[in-house]
């Protein structure tokens, strides 16, 4: 029964996460800056076709999903999947929070930065609700490892490598729509270095908070 109750405490709290994480997305997008490097391709495609970034999050990270399973083949386990109910959630949340930072217009460039500052924080703070909770991983994070098992490379420098590849990948796509580069510039930069340090800091300092809310 206990375990059962710790398990329930665990999702409640990756639900949390979702909705902080979409938060995060949805300030840094806002701050007019560019967006996180797991997002930019979905938010560079929004900018040029009629599906929001939330839609086009699900739709890039199902193809993650996919992807994942051609890597481990055998390997991949059935609790895998519960990867997509967790990014419909995610997907949902930015598209709810993009609307309701509707009335957000960040005109000039120092509040443009303090907008993608704050957004790091949020989102930073989502990824650690994900670590606490550890129940399940976002597929970008999936990825990352099944490459990293697969090709015995080392997590931390493939997880760069790739968050590198999505944003090219997300700035070709631009010049390509556009002829100039869009949804792609310095805070996708900014986030990519900043977020994951916010995270740990957070897991170093609050990290005994699993053990009284969850635990």
């Amino acid at each position: 029964m206990t375990d059962k109750t710790e398990l329930i405490k665990r999702y409640i709290f990756l639900l949390v996460g979702l909705f902080v994480n979409g938060l995060g997305v949805s300030f840094i997008t806002k701050a007019g800056l560019g967006t996180s490097p797991i997002t930019s391709i979905p938010y560079t495609l929004s900018l040029g076709f009629t599906p929001t970034v939330g839609m086009f999050t699900l739709v890039f990270n199902i193809f993650l999903v996919i992807l994942q399973v051609i890597l481990l083949r055998r390997n991949f386990q059935l609790q895998n999947l519960l990867q997509l109910p967790i990014i419909a959630l995610f997907s949902f949340f930015i598209d709810l929070t993009m609307s309701l930072l509707g009335f957000m217009q960040p005109e000039t460039y120092a509040m443009k930065v303090v907008s993608l500052i704050v957004g790091c924080l949020i989102l930073g703070f989502g990824v650690f609700m994900e670590m606490v909770a550890n129940v399940a991983m976002l597929p970008g994070e999936a990825t990352v490892r099944a490459v990293s098992d697969v090709f015995s490379t080392d997590f931390g420098k493939t997880k760069i490598a790739f968050d590198s590849s999505m944003t090219i990948i997300a700035a070709i796509l631009s010049f390509i729509m556009f002829k100039h580069l869009d949804g792609v510039r310095e805070g996708t930069i900014v986030a990519a270095i900043l977020v994951g340090f916010i995270a740990r800091l957070f897991k170093k300092y609050i990290g005994g908070i699993e053990k009284i809310l969850i635990s």
